[in-house]
Parts: structure tokens; sequence; C-alpha cells
């Protein structure tokens, strides 16, 4: 798994993992496999872990970490945020112009779903390079969060 993860990454996940490793036996139960997945960044749905636990519990329900690593490592592969966030604001493009204003943006992005704060959407705006006619281009926007996401994990 090492050559799949970077040992920033495996450190991070090392850490979180043996927070839940009450035990100190090297394993997590297989109930927490969610609420760590998620505590690292991932977003998995109850559906995906339950595959997960299907292919990789052992006998008592339990993970060690290798098998945890093996597991961040699929959930990660399956989970393509920037093509989830392209999808969005393609969505949000309704005319189809292949980007959003930026007012129109900050709006959807401090009043919908998981509500961000109008500094989080100003460093959004910041790293995607907004045109100065205030236009935010979508493909350089999700490249831009996703860049920024994966600077800080």
């Amino acid at each position: 798994m090492a050559k799949f993860l970077t040992q920033d990454q495996i450190n991070e996940y090392k850490e979180c993992f043996s927070l839940y490793d009450r035990q100190r036996r090297g394993k997590i139960e297989g109930r927490e496999l969610i609420t760590v997945m998620r505590c690292l960044g991932s977003s998995p749905t109850p559906s995906e872990v339950q595959r997960h636990l299907l292919i990789h519990t052992e006998a008592g329900g339990e993970l060690d970490f290798s098998t945890f690593l093996s597991i961040m490592h699929r959930q990660l592969q399956q989970e393509a945020p920037q093509e989830e966030i392209l999808e969005a604001l393609t969505r949000a493009d309704k005319e189809q112009r292949g980007f959003l204003l930026a007012s129109e943006l900050r709006a959807k992005l401090t009043g919908l779903g998981e509500r961000l704060t109008h500094r989080e959407v100003d460093e959004l705006l910041q790293d995607a390079g907004v045109g100065s006619d205030g236009r935010v281009h979508c493909e350089q926007f999700a490249e831009a969060v996703t860049r920024t996401a994966a600077a800080k994990h």
C-alpha cells in the first residue's frame, strides 16, 4: 500500500487510526470505520462502508491498520472530488457558459448545503483566480479547489 500513498498520508492515517484503537491492539472496530474515514476527509456513504466491511473485516468485526490503508486507498480512488465539483458547477451554470459570476457562486457556497463562511469563499475565489470581469471558470475553480484541499491533507 505504501507505493500508492505518501508517507505523510500514512502517518496521518496512523495517527487517526490510533485514536480509535482504544485497546491498543492495532485494530479498530468495524463500526468505527465511517468515523475514522470521515475524520481523514473522505466522504464514504454508509453503503460504501458496508461494502468495505463485507470484504475486509476479520472475525469479530475488527480491522487492522494494513487493511484500513487498503480501504482508504480504494475509497480515495473511487472519490473523484474534482469531477463532482465540476458537475455541480455545470449544473449551476444554467446557460452553459462555462463560468459563473463570483457573486452567484458566493451565494450558493454560503447559502446551500454545507455552508462556507465568506472568508472561506474569499480564499477559494482567490485560489481559483477570478477574472477582473468577476467570472469564475468552472474547470479552473474545480482544479483550484481540489489542489487546495490536497495541499491541506
